[in-house]
């Protein structure tokens, strides 16, 4: 099992400890640094920025919104990305969720499913460098009765295969992933949960398109949080670090009726409590909504504790089928971030995982 380093999003004065951060992954040997959008800053220049200052760490969008980009100007980023960083660019896609896509871009959020594999069919063809063309339901290529002509990328890609991840939460979404993606990006992902929330359906998909997991990266980004010891008071402790976190995602992500992390925490066990997350966060209470959220959803969906006890937490991940585990180490102040870093690596090399 390999490390990755995801920064999240850029911005509110971070700026220059999460470069800091992106150099220390690479020179401790993380295999990936991912950089996120939503509606603030855009995860192109941020990868960009990085890669021009690290050396040997991938760099990967997790994720570039399919809202926000017509599908050839997103093979004209992964193309340039890849060129610039030396073959070091890996593509993460995501439809993003009803409040961003409509509210942020003006597109509608409807068949999510099918625009995504249409988005990837177009990605992965402007890529080949062929002269491009395309009929679906949502994209045709050109527009017919006018002037457009099949074009072809004129940016030569490092490799012939930029690696593609979806971002993907439900059975469909994960089915559908293993189907034509080379990597899924996983978020609140529980071990102990893993195979029936999520692994299932991947394989099911990947049987689809006549393949194993073999190869495919099982890729979640997982909170960090490194403490000296591991009593109930330490892990708990730690735990509310994530609180206000936990509660954002499954009380107030996506809409009302539609809120993907939300249905993710009923499937794991967490019925009741997810429905009282909800409530409280939507009519104001983020607090309440924060106290709501149970110790152990928490501590299953984050590394909690000590060195070993993270080590143990890896060791269970790697045998529920994680093959690259993304780390969102927490901290106030950057050597926070930075000892956090070396934690995970520590913590990897005594699970007997490096």
């Amino acid at each position: 099992m390999q490390l990755g380093i995801n920064l999240g999003y850029w911005g509110a004065g971070m700026d220059a400890d999460n470069l800091a951060v992106a150099k220390e992954a690479d020179r401790l040997g993380y295999s990936v640094c991912w950089a996120a959008e939503a509606y603030g800053s855009d995860a192109a220049t941020v990868l960009t920025w990085v890669a021009a200052q690290t050396e040997r760490i991938d760099v990967g969008s997790a994720i570039f919104q399919i809202p926000a980009r017509q599908p050839a100007m997103t093979a004209m980023t992964a193309a340039t990305l890849d060129s610039l960083s030396g073959g070091r660019f890996r593509l993460g896609l995501g439809v993003s969720g009803p409040q961003v896509s409509e509210g942020w871009y003006g597109v509608k959020f409807d068949k999510p499913l099918a625009r995504t594999r249409e988005y990837v069919e177009i990605v992965r063809k402007a890529m080949t460098r062929e002269r491009l063309s395309y009929e679906g339901a949502h994209w045709t290529l050109p527009l017919p009765d006018g002037p457009g002509k099949p074009l072809k990328l004129t940016v030569h890609p490092q490799r012939e295969h930029i690696p593609l991840y979806i971002a993907a939460i439900g059975p469909k979404n994960l089915e559908q992933t293993g189907e034509i993606a080379d990597g899924a990006l996983l978020i609140f992902p529980s071990a102990e949960h893993l195979e029936e929330t999520t692994l299932r359906h991947l394989r099911a998909g990947r049987e689809k398109a006549g393949a194993t997991l073999d190869g495919f990266d099982v890729c979640p980004t997982l909170p960090l949080a490194v403490g000296p010891k591991d009593g109930d008071k330490d892990v708990s402790a730690l735990a509310d670090t994530f609180r206000p976190y936990t509660a954002l995602y499954v009380g107030g992500m996506g809409s009302p009726k539609q809120n993907f992390y939300n249905q993710l925490a009923q499937r794991m066990g967490y019925e009741k409590e997810a429905a009282e997350i909800q409530e409280k966060y939507l009519s104001g209470d983020k607090a309440g909504a924060a106290a709501a959220v149970p110790q152990q959803l928490i501590d299953q969906t984050s590394l909690l504790g000590s060195v070993d006890r993270i080590a143990d937490r890896m060791k269970a991940y790697a045998a529920a089928g994680v093959t690259t585990l993304s780390l969102a180490p927490a901290g106030f102040t950057l050597d926070d971030r930075l000892a956090s870093l070396r934690a995970g690596t520590e913590a990897l090399e005594r699970a007997g995982l490096a």
